[in-house]
């Protein structure tokens, strides 16, 4: 893969992503999906895939994992409801990742992805343990194909990220750094979190937003690449310094808006691509 390909967020059946035709149409080699919905994670809905991309001339770089009754209607509902946090799903949701690990394997990639959920402050708690448990329990999974697990950043800060990740202790987990994650749920001024989490950062997004008035207890405003708080030129120059060299993955989610969608992600492409020369 060259450096630096330009990446976009796409969905199957699942998820918020654009459709593949629109990466195509768009020209972008690379693209992160959104596993399809259970029933479609077989392996001929994969050789399915891999024709349609492979037609496409596109490359799979990670497929994320998401789940039935997950919210983000507010910051709090998140924590209740989102990823391998919450206690009353987090078995079957294992089960699930394993499902899309399999599903991945088929699709001949080689990263698995999830928003883990609001990993707890406190260090001692049996919640804390149990988190770490269970990531533990899916990078081992994830290499069994061959895989690495990447968690998305937004919910925690920098710092706890790493200490969490120090503490599950698997050398196939890494990071897939969202710049405009830390200013939407208000967890730390994006360009120092990527510079804190460095060498862990193996994919990332390129995305956008506007601070909160009320940083960490409402939401920030989600905005066109480019017209918010992130300053995508040093995002890009601390990518190169940290040394990241795989693709710049846009995520702009405005699905009941497709012509939008689609206009804003060919902008953002070519903002991509002048910062990126």
């Amino acid at each position: 893969m060259e450096k630096w390909p330009v990446g976009v967020f796409t969905s199957i059946d699942a998820g918020l992503g654009v459709d593949l035709a629109v990466a195509r149409e768009i020209g972008i080699p690379t693209v992160q999906i959104h596993a399809p919905r259970k029933g479609n994670r077989t392996a001929k809905h994969a050789a399915e895939i891999l024709q349609r991309l492979s037609a496409f001339g596109i490359t799979v770089s990670a497929v994320f994992g998401g789940f039935e009754g997950e919210s983000y209607a507010d910051i709090p509902t998140v924590a209740q409801t989102v990823g391998l946090v919450p206690a009353e799903y987090r078995q079957q949701r294992l089960a699930e990742m394993n499902e899309i690990s399999d599903f991945t394997k088929a699709l001949r990639c080689n990263v698995i992805a999830l928003h883990l959920g609001f990993v707890p402050h406190q260090t001692e708690s049996v919640l804390y343990h149990e988190v770490v448990e269970v990531t533990r329990k899916l990078c081992r999974y994830a290499q069994t194909n061959a895989q690495s697990l990447h968690l998305e950043t937004g919910q925690e800060t920098a710092e706890a990220l790493n200490q969490f990740m120090d503490d599950v202790g698997e050398d196939n987990l890494f990071v897939n750094f969202d710049p405009a994650n830390m200013i939407l749920y208000g967890t730390g001024q994006p360009i120092a979190a990527l510079r804190t989490l460095g060498p862990r950062v193996k994919s990332c997004h390129f995305k956008d937003a506007i601070w909160s008035d009320a940083p960490g207890e409402t939401w920030g405003t989600e905005v066109p690449l480019g017209e918010g708080d992130v300053d995508i030129q040093k995002y890009m120059d601390t990518l190169k310094e940290i040394g990241y060299t795989g693709p710049l993955t846009i995520e702009r989610e405005i699905p009941e808006q497709p012509e939008q969608q689609k206009q804003e992600i060919g902008q953002a492409v070519r903002l991509i691509e002048r910062c990126r020369s």
